[in-house]
């Protein structure tokens, strides 16, 4: 620092890097950096008087951001809340006497004037009441726009088509999505067509596919033998388990490469292709059960392949020793995991079998059965909402059945010209499923809008579509076909969002089916009973009845339209004559009785 006659002159000296810092002032000792002697004439006629100015400076000052961004004020909230209690009755009335208060309100709301005076306070009640609770910008400004709600068009729109990269294509005999959110899709290609293509011949590979990559497949599998199915573990999605063409399961593990990790000897196995495989809900997450036409569900643990821990054989026969010979081929296979003891077996005989697995006999384990269809039941799968129906497809139609309900279905749809292949139903709209044909359609049903037609149908492909599967959000559909293309179809809202009173009116559904049928049912059983008892107290008269034609009881009778007419003539002559003979009376005729 210089000083001099002249001017005051300061040099401060500051390192680059500490440019544009805020200052930071520190306390420090007082201190006499210069002397004016104040009583000096020279330095009076210097001096300049102005009036005294004040100023105050404080170093902690509002937080500045040092990027280019604008510092906005913080929000502040304020939550409050109104407590409505009941009040405004009269002096003379004690509001704790509870007899008092009742008497009080039926006297109020007998009141004519008491409808009307709610009606008009319930308007500014809602009000305040949504105003509280929601927002909705789009209410003036756009209330006039928006004119109503508008109902989207059911649609189904294709997203991509997954090849097999095969020479020769092989038919897409079952799909399963990963539990990663809908990303990838496991597809088993695999030809069960007796004397087709030599299978050596043919490819055995398997793929998984990521949803967005259709050119490649992300890992291929190569089997042994040709796989018939293939599961995702719905608990670890790099698990997946499969059943092959030579009757042998196997573990796979997506992080080990496309060899299996774990499979079954070829002797305790299988004797046919294992059409099904599912994950069963346990402690260590590794069992899963598998079913093939060879007549036998058996169960594994993938720790340990060499056995299965349990073997149940099909034989529907009663009373005699299980055999393989009299085992009903199981097509098809449905677990539910809330029900974690219970299972259902689709035969190649149209029967659909309700297992137990706490059974400690075979006839035990299987305690119910339905005639389903008159063939193989190529799909079986319970409803995600209501588990004590389920659905069945094959032959020409699809049926929705009751466990209450044994002789028949409570529901069944189909359009009879085509023979369906496999169906599901909707994940997220319990209402609604899908089903494919032989003509290359996949067709969507709701049950609430019809039954005899479906609500949606799309020509997929010109090959037979062989297997479908909803992913777990409802909105994609996997459909596989017989010339080995898998195509991903995204479906409309309308069959995904269910809608506010579509739980309620299909529960209702249900259950008023469920009791026609049940009314139906025991009519048959009166029936039967009846005709049963009409025969035997023919035989011990004498009489000669056939043994193949039932009696016809008389509900049956009613129903004839033959008899009903002869009914009906016999009234109107028993009534013409009663009528001639009012008319001779009131002659005074002799009436002849």
């Amino acid at each position: 620092m210089s000083s001099s006659t002249d001017q005051l002159q300061y040099i401060y000296s500051k390192r680059r890097r500490e440019f544009g810092r805020r200052c930071s002032f520190k306390r420090n000792k007082t201190t006499l950096q210069v002397t004016l002697p104040t009583d000096l004439e020279y330095f009076r006629k210097n001096y300049i008087l102005t009036n005294p100015v004040h100023c105050s400076a404080q170093t902690n000052g509002g937080d500045f951001s040092e990027c280019d961004q604008v510092n906005t004020a913080r929000p502040e909230f304020d939550d409050r809340g109104m407590n409505h209690v009941e009040g405004g009755w009269p002096k003379d009335l004690n509001p704790a006497d509870p007899e008092q208060t009742l008497r009080f309100r039926k006297k109020v709301e007998k009141d004519e004037k008491y409808i009307h005076a709610i009606l008009q306070l319930s308007h500014a009640v809602e009000h305040c009441i949504l105003q509280n609770n929601a927002l909705d910008i789009y209410e003036t400004h756009l209330e006039a726009e928006v004119g109503g709600v508008q109902v989207e068009p059911l649609s189904a729109r294709g997203l991509n088509v997954f090849q097999d990269p095969c020479h020769i294509k092989r038919p897409v005999h079952h799909i399963s999505w990963a539990p990663d959110g809908g990303t990838r899709l496991a597809v088993s290609h695999c030809s069960l067509a007796f004397q087709h293509a030599s299978h050596s011949e043919l490819s055995s590979q398997t793929y998984i596919w990521h949803v967005e990559k259709p050119n490649q497949p992300d890992l291929t599998f190569r089997p042994p033998s040709a796989i018939v199915c293939l599961e995702y573990n719905q608990k670890d999605p790099n698990v997946l388990v499969s059943g092959f063409y030579d009757g042998r399961v196997a573990c796979w593990d997506t992080r080990k490469g496309p060899e299996p990790v774990e499979m079954s000897p070829l002797e305790p196995s299988h004797r046919d292709p294992v059409h099904k495989a599912l994950w069963m809900n346990s402690k260590t997450g590794t069992e899963f059960f598998s079913a093939s036409t060879d007549g036998q569900v058996m169960w594994w643990d993938t720790r340990k392949l060499s056995e299965p821990s349990e073997v149940l054989i099909l034989d529907p026969v009663k009373g005699q020793e299980q055999s393989l010979s009299r085992a009903l081929g199981a097509v098809s296979l449905e677990y539910e995991p809330t029900i974690p003891t219970r299972f259902m077996v689709g035969t190649e005989m149209g029967v659909v079998i309700n297992c137990n697995r706490k059974g400690k006999t075979p006839p035990e384990k299987m305690v119910c059965q339905y005639a389903a269809h008159l063939g193989p039941v190529y799909a079986l799968q319970r409803n995600p909402a209501f588990v004590k129906n389920f659905l069945s497809v094959g032959d020409w139609s699809a049926r929705v059945w009751s466990e209450d309900v044994r002789e028949s279905s409570i529901i069944s749809t189909g359009l009879g010209e085509w023979q369906l292949t496999d169906g599901c139903w909707s994940p997220t709209k319990f209402s609604a499923f899908y089903t494919t044909r032989e003509d290359g359609r996949l067709d969507a049903w709701d049950l609430l809008q019809q039954r005899h037609r479906p609500v949606l149908s799309v020509k997929v492909c010109d090959a037979t579509l062989r297997s479908i599967r909803a992913h777990e959000q409802g909105q994609l559909l996997a459909v596989g076909s017989d010339t080995g293309a898998t195509y991903l179809y995204q479906v409309s809202d309308h069959l995904v969002v269910p809608h506010k009173n579509d739980k309620p009116m299909f529960t209702e559904m249900l259950e008023r089916e469920t009791r026609r049928e049940k009314i139906v049912e025991a009519r048959r059983r009166e029936k039967r009973l009846k005709g049963k008892v009409r025969g035997d107290e023919g035989r011990q008269q004498g009489n000669q009845i056939r043994p193949s034609t039932e009696p016809l009881t008389f509900e049956q009778l009613a129903e004839d339209p033959l008899i009903a007419e002869a009914e009906r003539h016999y009234f109107e002559i028993v009534q013409s004559l009663q009528d001639q003979e009012q008319k001779k009376e009131e002659n005074g005729e002799e009436v002849n009785k």
